[in-house]
Parts: structure tokens; C-alpha cells; sequence
């Protein structure tokens, strides 16, 4: 029978064991659970967000998509700075990734999957600032939770519904044969009416394939190919004489001695500006010389005084054209004198006399 003190110490090492068994099984499952190693050099970070999204203490920060930490800490904070994004999360992470860990990278609460745990998201990709250091608060980027997304399409999924009821019922009145669309789809006549237009259609094609009607004659004869064949080979012959120069248009674009010419009257027309620009000639000077622009002047308001005078009748001129008692004298002369005339062709010894005087 085993004395009382080997029974105390099998109760001891059996203790012993169990809290050894205990440790070990606590560091395994730390070492475990946990995104970074017992003596790893960890620091800080903060974020602050305006809804938590179910995160929980201990979920994993990831940095582009790797486990660096965990969430130590979740609170609302009473700061009024922070009334828009109250929730502060704070964060350890270790320094194995610091070169890829900056001040303005940008953290997020993402969900792995669609019903996953929430994590804490860390995107470097945009970051250009110095390293991250212990205490940071690094700016946040906020996604819609599958709720609001969940939310916002209820609107959107009631518009599909009104939509395919109203579908539905437009369909199950077309299929009552009742509407334009359902006589379309169940009315014969349409049929009919489609079945008569084919026929008289093949009829054309028929009447086409063996020649008749004009389209007929000129798909089916060769003359209308014959003379298309013939323009096509006059138009080649012309093409030909234009490109060897003959004619007035191929010489107009073969001649060189046009282009010269046309060179030479150009230089000519240019010459004939410049010389009228500089005021030289007689085109030149009535263009530019004042003097003679003041002369032309006075003259023009001189004739039109003129004129105004003729019209109004007044001086030898005036009266010349504006008095009727010159008309009439000059009338009742030339009258006279055809009298006189007629007079002496008809008795021409009353106005005909010789006398003699004998001295």
C-alpha cells in the first residue's frame, strides 16, 4: 500500500503536467491564432471609422491581403471633431512590412466573402508618405456594407417587378388576340395578306428571270452590258488621249506652254496691281491722285446743278427743253416753210422772176 507521501507526490506531478499541458497548449494556440510572432517589434495604429460593421476585437489587419496584426481595441470616442466618424479602432501590427506600411495608406473594413468575418483592410497602393510610425492615424476609405447595398437595390428590384407584372400583362392581352400587337401575332388576314405579298413578289423575280419588263431586259439581254462595256472602253480611249495631251483638254493638261502663260498673265495682273497701289498710269493716278478726285467731284456736282437747272427750266437750255412756245414756233415754222416749199414746186414763176435793167 503506497504511503501518503508518494500518493502527494504523484498528486503533484500530475498537477505539474496539467499546467504544463496548459501553457504549452495556450502558446500553440497563440502561436496559432496569431499573425506574428511572440517577440516580433509591434506598434500602433488608429483609424477611426463611423460604423463599426460588426468588427470585433482581435479580427486580422491585413496588408494587401496579408495578416500583419490584429484590432486591440474598439470604442466611440466623445471628441465633437469626430462626431462624422466616431468608432475608434486601434490596431497592433508588426514591423516586418513597414517598408510597405505608410502614413497615407489607406484602411477600410472588409468582409471576407459575402457572410464572413470583418477585417481590417490596409492598401498601400496609392501610398507615397514617409514609413508609418507608432501612434499614426492613417485616413480611412469607406465601402458599403452588404446591407446597404442589400437597402439600396430594394428600390431598384421593385421597379423590376412593376415592370415584369406590367410585361405580363401586356403579354396575356396580346395572347387574347386583342391590341394591334395581338392581331399582329393571332389575326390570319395579316398572314393572309404577307402569304399574297411573297406570291406576287415571286411573280416579279419570275418575270425577271426570263426577261421581261425593263428590269428583266436588263439583267437577262447583253445589250445594255454590251454598251455599258463600250462606254467603258470610250472612256479608257479618252482617258488615254488626255494623258498622251491630244485635244484642247489634253493639251490644257499636257501643254506647259498653258501654264506659262497663265504664269506669265498672273505676273502680268500682279504688276498691273502693284503699279495701281503705287499710283502710276492714268489708272493709277485716278485711283490715288486726290487732286483728281476733288476735280471729278466738282464736276459731278456741277452737272447734277445742271441738270437740276434743265429740269427746272430755267436759262437758254432750260427753255430749250421745258418751253412749249419754242416747240410750237419751231412746229409752225417747219409747218410754214413746207407750205412754201409745196407752193413754189407747184407755181414756181410767182416766186421765180428775172428782171433785167438795162443801164
Amino acid at each position: 500500500m503506497p504511503s501518503q507521501k508518494q500518493i502527494k507526490w504523484s498528486q503533484l506531478r500530475v498537477g505539474i503536467t496539467v499546467i504544463f499541458a496548459s501553457l504549452v497548449l495556450a502558446l500553440l494556440l497563440f502561436l496559432m491564432s496569431g499573425t506574428t510572432g511572440f517577440f516580433s517589434h509591434r506598434i500602433t495604429l488608429i483609424s477611426f471609422f463611423d460604423n463599426a460593421s460588426g468588427l470585433r476585437n482581435g479580427a486580422p489587419v491585413r496588408l494587401s491581403g496579408v495578416d500583419i496584426g490584429n484590432v486591440v481595441g474598439i470604442r466611440i470616442v466623445p471628441d465633437k471633431d469626430k462626431q462624422a466618424t466616431p468608432v475608434e479602432i486601434i490596431m497592433k501590427v508588426s514591423m516586418k512590412y513597414s517598408f510597405n506600411l505608410r502614413k497615407d495608406s489607406v484602411t477600410t473594413l472588409s468582409t471576407a466573402g459575402v457572410l464572413g468575418e470583418t477585417f481590417m483592410d490596409i492598401d498601400s497602393s496609392q501610398a507615397i508618405g514617409p514609413p508609418a510610425q507608432n501612434g499614426d492615424t492613417l485616413p480611412t476609405h469607406v465601402h458599403p456594407d452588404f446591407n446597404e447595398v442589400v437597402r439600396s437595390s430594394q428600390s431598384t428590384l421593385q421597379n423590376m417587378d412593376a415592370l415584369l407584372k406590367r410585361a405580363d400583362r401586356i403579354l396575356a392581352f396580346a395572347e387574347s388576340g386583342k391590341g394591334s400587337l395581338g392581331k399582329l401575332i393571332y389575326d390570319p388576314t395579316l398572314y393572309d395578306r404577307f402569304s399574297q405579298t411573297v406570291g406576287e413578289f415571286k411573280g416579279i423575280v419570275d418575270q425577271i428571270a426570263r426577261g421581261e419588263g425593263s428590269l428583266g431586259r436588263l439583267i437577262s439581254n447583253n445589250d445594255a452590258y454590251n454598251k455599258f462595256v463600250a462606254t467603258l472602253d470610250r472612256m479608257n480611249a479618252v482617258v488615254d488621249e488626255l494623258q498622251q495631251g491630244k485635244g484642247t483638254a489634253g493639251k490644257f493638261l499636257k501643254d506647259p506652254s498653258l501654264y506659262n502663260n497663265a504664269n506669265d498673265t498672273v505676273a502680268n495682273l500682279k504688276k498691273v496691281s502693284e503699279d495701281l497701289n503705287a499710283g502710276k498710269g492714268t489708272a493709277g493716278r485716278f485711283l490715288k491722285d486726290e487732286e483728281l478726285a476733288k476735280k471729278i467731284d466738282t464736276t459731278m456736282t456741277k452737272l447734277a446743278a445742271l441738270t437740276s437747272s434743265l429740269e427746272a427750266g430755267q436759262g437758254t437750255a432750260g427753255k430749250l427743253f421745258k418751253d412749249e412756245t419754242l416747240y410750237n414756233n419751231a412746229t409752225q415754222m417747219l409747218e410754214e416753210t413746207r407750205n412754201l416749199v409745196k407752193a413754189i414746186r407747184e407755181n414756181p414763176k410767182t416766186y421765180l422772176s428775172i428782171k433785167l435793167h438795162v443801164f
